[in-house]
């Protein structure tokens, strides 16, 4: 299951065949240009991670985009989860060495950025590959996750672009930072990751677990479990006598439940959050408490900066009171 907004699809429609090829076409007269200046980079030119706004967009971030995907992270000083992004894309970029470069864009200094790329909440991440722009995802997500996405984007861009990146220079500021030293939970977090691409998922609930019992705020592993947990309920569904028996028994509590995991693993965020506010409306007790637990759980799934979250919070209070 990928994360929530953390698509590539985006990428299909970028690499049909005939933009790939002008893509590949500008890349390469970019190199050659930059080959013959010899010199006088733009003044995002050789960082890793730099800062982007409406005056230098054009020259560190769309031109730079033919020779490195650019990574845009949109972000704000009074943005909670942005900040809590920001140390994990940094701490990649270092680590990918080259083959992405990041900018940061600060929405209440640029706005006319943020219409231009249909920002509506921060944190949010876009791509820029040979010019063209490349949604990946909302929201603070886990190092994983959004390693998983990187890769893709770094994949797509050589792939269909002809675009590898390169080193940093070595006067670059970002190239000559020490490496980010791993944090306390890496090796148990990467663990359950690994699980999870096995399909392993007693083994990932297991591993979020263990790094719960003794950090029970941490971000990643919240989010992980409560991933790994909704795939392992919905593993060896029959999706459509689910669906049969909900619509089929309004009343019936856990069918409503199933049905409400299948609705989000299916992309059906709204319905799925829907359904068991409709539950929770209309029962009491045990039922009712069932139905707002697997809501909270659900809540955990998407994150609690997404909107749709928010929105059915203002619903479940309502149901509630």
């Amino acid at each position: 299951m990928q994360p929530r907004n953390m698509s590539m699809s985006g990428v299909v429609d970028l690499a049909a065949v005939k933009a790939a090829g002008e893509a590949k076409q500008k890349a390469e007269q970019a190199r050659a240009e930059a080959a013959r200046r010899g010199g006088a980079p733009a003044a995002g030119a050789g960082r890793l991670v730099f800062d982007a706004d409406e005056t230098n967009f054009e020259a560190d971030v769309l031109q730079r985009s033919a020779e490195v995907p650019v990574v845009i992270q949109f972000w704000a000083e009074w943005c909670g989860p942005c900040k809590q992004l920001m140390p994990v894309l940094e701490g990649l970029a270092a680590q990918y060495a080259g083959r992405f470069v990041l900018a940061k864009v600060d929405i209440d200094k640029n706005p006319l950025l943020m219409q231009q790329f249909g920002v509506q909440s921060v944190p949010t991440v876009f791509a820029v590959v040979a010019g063209q722009a490349l949604p990946l995802f909302q929201g603070a997500q886990p190092k994983a996750q959004v390693q998983q996405v990187l890769d893709q984007l770094v994949q797509v861009a050589e792939e269909r672009f002809g675009i590898v990146g390169a080193p940093a220079e070595a006067g670059g500021e970002e190239a000559a930072a020490a490496p980010v030293p791993a944090g306390p939970y890496d090796a148990a977090l990467g663990a359950a990751h690994e699980a999870l691409d096995k399909g392993d998922l007693g083994g990932a609930i297991q591993a979020y677990k263990n790094v719960l019992s003794d950090d029970p705020a941490n971000p990643e592993a919240k989010l992980g479990l409560a991933q790994a947990e909704l795939l392992q309920r919905v593993q060896g569904m029959d999706a459509q006598q689910v669906r049969k028996a909900a619509a089929e028994a309004p009343g019936d509590v856990p069918a409503q439940i199933a049905a409400a995991d299948l609705d989000l693993v299916g992309g059906h965020v709204e319905d799925a959050f829907g359904r068991l506010i409709d539950v929770i409306r209309r029962t009491a007790g045990d039922d009712r408490d069932a139905a707002r637990v697997r809501l909270l759980e659900l809540f955990e799934v998407i994150g609690a900066d997404d909107p749709r979250v928010s929105a059915a919070r203002t619903a479940l209070s309502r149901a509630l009171f």
